[in-house]
Order: C-alpha cells, then sequence, then structure tokens
C-alpha cells in the first residue's frame, strides 16, 4: 500500500468530506480529508490505482488538486 498527501482546495463541509472519501472509495482508494488543512491523506494499492486516478476521482466531484 502507498500513501499520498494531496491539497484540494475547495472542501468546506462535511459534505465535501462525504463526497470525496466517496469518490476515493469508487476508485479502490481510501482518504482522510483534513478540511482545516485542505488536504487528503490517501491510502491505495499501486498495483490497482495511480495517483492520477486518484485526482482525477477528486476533481470530478468539483474539488481542485493542487
Amino acid at each position: 500500500m502507498s500513501n499520498v498527501t494531496l491539497n484540494v482546495k475547495g472542501m468546506s463541509c462535511n459534505h465535501c468530506v462525504k463526497s470525496v472519501e466517496g469518490a476515493l472509495e469508487s476508485v479502490g482508494a481510501k482518504g482522510n480529508v483534513d478540511l482545516a488543512a485542505g488536504t487528503v491523506s490517501v491510502e491505495y494499492d499501486e498495483q490497482k490505482v495511480t495517483v492520477d486516478q486518484v485526482k482525477h476521482a477528486i476533481e470530478d466531484q468539483g474539488y481542485d488538486v493542487v
């Protein structure tokens, strides 16, 4: 398993947390959202999921990964 912390702009509430976590689960990753820091710590299996897939899943929910 690999871990990466992504800076994500546009998250502000619990709905945002659920949206991001759901998007990560849809690609086979797990995430921990820190609203105050504007980050998402992601755990994923690099054999099955790429960082780009993780970023696109979050961006598809309307957030900016920087």
